[in-house]
């Protein structure tokens, strides 16, 4: 045992995975048990050391710091931390320091590194993907748009609301914002508003306590706005948030604090906010479906997304950026795209946007490469001259009656092509399914087989 507690090794450590099982220990450890490695690794670690505070740890993802811990003759101040992955416990790093060392200052730098690395990993989970250098765009409305946004992420502490149709870039440009904002160090989190269920949405927004509801995890769980504390979280189709969800978050932007489900003190945040959605939220407000109040307070800054089809002289450059995008992703050699088939990509109206853009020439470049062909002609395009064919009447003045007009005709030749099938149907539309169940209200389209042509149908 003669130098045993030298400068090297002045402390035992192990890991102890979710189960409760050692999956590493230090030879500093196993010189103090009096055994070695095999005897240790893969044993339940209430076989090594009984009164073990580890499986207190795992049942509440709660460290335990600084306790006075005895193995065989010594004497040792232990502490036991979980670990976090992905808001899930992993298992825990248990360490013991003994008590009659020099070495402590070292020995906690050392920790502070590893702790900092776990720190580092959970946050890589959380951050934005893109910057603005990865938003495609020439046309001067574009680049203008562009701008404004770089402006605007230079108040890190203002709200956004982001608005336009679907495909249009809302949450590239959340994600731009982020990363050229001073928060970009922090960080980002998206939550889709659309896909969690209302009564689910409350507690993964602010998170909860232990025994909140039945099925919370033991130790409780920390909300998107915690997780996203000094950053941004990204509250995506705002417009699909109930009224009740609403005031909740009104009191969130309002006062800059958040309280667990279950829980029984505020908890003080610094969150930017940044909200986007397709949909009218004045009309909403109108119809009693938003409050004016939240409205307002989202609304510091309006950035108002541009159509594809009000930047058609874009459509080039997006398109050589996604072929050369794509032929990596499908490993294809697709090289050129004809006049023709341009001249067809200007003239289609993009209901789905830049989105659509990209899906087309992803089917096209596939029936190209069947062929063998390193060029796009138009006849790679048949699908789309199809979905275009639809005529919008010839007595029909409003711009606005019509587009609704060309979408529900759309939307209806798409649910016969798919056999009615809702969930086929949206993908082809590429658009959410909740998207589409709300066109089909809004236009009053039963979806089954028995809906009739009328005057909106598709020739």
């Amino acid at each position: 045992m003669e130098g045993l507690f030298n400068e090297k090794q002045f402390a035992a450590a192990m890991i102890v995975d979710k189960n409760g099982i050692i999956t590493s220990v230090s030879e500093t450890y196993l010189d103090v048990l009096k055994l070695s490695r095999e005897e240790v690794i893969g044993k339940p670690v209430k076989e090594i050391t009984p009164h073990t505070r580890v499986h207190t740890v795992l049942e509440t993802g709660k460290a335990i710091i600084g306790y006075n811990w005895r193995v065989r003759d010594r004497n040792m101040i232990a502490s036991s931390i979980p670990v976090f992955i992905d808001n899930e416990i992993y298992g825990v790093f248990a360490y013991s320091v003994f008590m009659d060392i020099m070495g402590a200052k070292e020995l906690i730098e050392n920790l502070l590194t590893e702790l900092n690395m776990y720190k580092d990993e959970v946050q890589s989970l959380h951050t934005a993907k893109y910057n603005f250098e990865d938003i495609i765009g020439e046309s001067r409305t574009f680049q203008d748009l562009k701008c404004f946004a770089k402006q605007i992420a230079n108040h890190s502490y203002t709200t956004v609301l982001i608005t336009g149709e679907s495909g249009t870039g809302k949450e590239l440009f959340a994600n731009a914002i982020h990363n050229f904002s001073s928060r970009s160090r922090s960080p980002f989190l998206r939550i889709n508003c659309a896909a969690i269920p209302e009564n689910l949405l409350e507690a993964e927004l602010f998170g909860y306590e232990e025994g909140a509801y039945s099925g919370a995890k033991k130790g409780g769980k920390p909300g998107k706005f915690e997780l996203a504390n000094g950053g941004t979280i990204f509250l995506d189709e705002i417009g699909e948030m109930s009224l009740a969800m609403q005031s909740k978050l009104l009191v969130v932007l309002q006062e800059q604090e958040i309280e667990r489900l279950g829980g029984s003190y505020p908890v003080r945040v610094d969150v930017r906010v940044i909200a986007a959605t397709n949909r009218n939220l004045e009309r909403m407000i109108k119809a009693g479906e938003f409050r004016e109040d939240l409205y307002y307070r989202l609304n510091v800054v309006h950035l108002e997304m541009i159509s594809l089809r009000e930047r058609c002289e874009d459509i080039p450059v997006l398109t050589r950026y996604f072929m050369c995008r794509l032929n990596i992703r499908l490993k294809t050699s697709i090289r050129d795209i004809s006049r023709e088939s341009l001249e067809l990509l200007y003239e289609h109206p993009w209901p789905g946007n830049v989105r659509e853009l990209e899906n087309v020439l992803e089917r096209a470049m596939i029936l190209a490469d069947m062929e063998n062909m390193q060029c796009l002609h138009k006849r790679h395009f048949a699908f789309l001259d199809k979905n275009v064919g639809f005529k919008v009447p010839s007595n029909t003045k409003n711009l606005k009656i019509a587009t609704q007009d060309f979408e529900k005709g759309l939307i209806i030749q798409v649910l016969r092509e798919t056999g009615f099938d809702r969930t086929k149907a949206a993908n082809k539309l590429d658009i959410d399914l909740s998207s589409l169940y709300r066109k089909l209200k809004k236009y009053d389209i039963s979806g089954g087989k028995e809906e009739s042509t009328g005057k909106n149908s598709v020739e």
